[in-house]
């Protein structure tokens, strides 16, 4: 028997591993994470040589939209959320909503149950890569075209 299709897209879906197997990912995932913030708490990468060069930065001469995360990170792992802000304003933007589809992980890991892989995904999700490929996009052209912590073409 087939559910409708409006039925079948409110039932979860049920993962019927053990929840120990279900939470490696999440909980790896979180030490891993946990531990390199740990290491760039103490270890500053705004030091000459401390940290290999920006490919980016070496081949072309500009910043990459990534370029000062983990200056950004070493920042944000001491409490300095100016200096996090002026290293890489996007990364900062983006570390809440990086640690809020980690815990929506580690929910649907904990209790197994996630959408049906066969719904129809609303058109707004489905454009959202094509929007945060834009504002990389954006924030890289500007961050190179504007006076910002020394970044720039030229």
């Amino acid at each position: 028997m087939t559910l409708p299709a409006d039925v079948r897209a409110e039932t979860p879906r049920i993962d019927a591993r053990p929840r120990w197997r279900r939470m490696v990912g999440p909980v790896v995932t979180a030490c891993s994470v946990g531990a390199a913030t740990l290491v760039l708490r103490f270890v500053d990468p705004n030091g000459p040589n401390s940290l290999p060069m920006c490919p980016t930065r070496l081949l072309f001469g500009v910043d990459c939209p990534g370029c000062g995360g983990l200056r950004a990170t070493h920042a944000l792992a001491n409490g300095d959320i100016a200096n996090a802000m002026d290293n890489n304003l996007l990364f900062v933007v983006l570390v809440p909503l990086l640690i809020a589809g980690w815990i929506l992980w580690f929910v649907r890991a904990w209790t197994g149950r996630s959408p049906d892989p066969a719904r129809k995904i609303p058109r707004w999700q489905r454009a959202l890569p094509i929007v945060f490929a834009i504002v990389l996009l954006v924030f890289g052209v500007v961050r190179n075209f504007t006076p910002y912590l020394g970044s720039g073409v030229g």
